[in-house]
């Protein structure tokens, strides 16, 4: 691989380790027909790294653990499980998966795809909770959408 082309796959990646998991789990979430959702906050104090909707309308939140560290310094996921129908958490191949919470989804990623490895039990959100966060996750991504094209139009906004 030329050095120029080597440089231009390095900008094409997040820069970190979480960012990369998030990506994959992006595509992965993406190929099973979800409308997929980075760096979404629901409520102030708390930002999940990924919220998707998926075909029957269920929301699922994926937490991105990219070291024991990582998940060991973390105290609000328990927070994110009233904003999803589902939660899973999403590591790579080297996360000792026996510090991960037994009753949450398991999805192994990359920067280039996931694998789902456990299916997260089903807890529905109120159906009030449920329109809130539908609204909140179209306005903002219609807002990240939207400063792709016209930057200056959206400028101040917090998407």
């Amino acid at each position: 691989m030329s050095q120029q082309s080597s440089d231009a796959q390095t900008e094409i990646l997040p820069a970190k380790p979480g960012q990369r998991l998030q990506r994959g789990v992006a595509r992965m979430l993406t190929g099973l027909g979800h409308a997929a959702l980075c760096e979404f906050v629901p409520v102030g104090g708390l930002r999940v790294d990924v919220i998707s909707i998926s075909p029957k309308g269920e929301i699922w939140v994926v937490e991105c653990k990219s070291c024991r560290a990582d998940f060991t310094g973390d105290r609000k996921w328990q927070g994110y499980l009233e904003f999803c129908d589902r939660f899973f958490w999403a590591v790579d191949t080297d996360f000792p998966d026996e510090l991960l919470p037994q009753g949450s989804g398991l999805i192994r990623a990359d920067s280039w795809g996931a694998e789902l490895l456990r299916m997260a039990p089903e807890s529905r959100l109120a159906a009030a909770r449920r329109s809130r966060l539908l609204r909140d996750i179209a306005r903002v991504s219609a807002g990240r959408l939207l400063s792709l094209t016209d930057p200056m139009g959206v400028s101040g906004a917090a998407f």
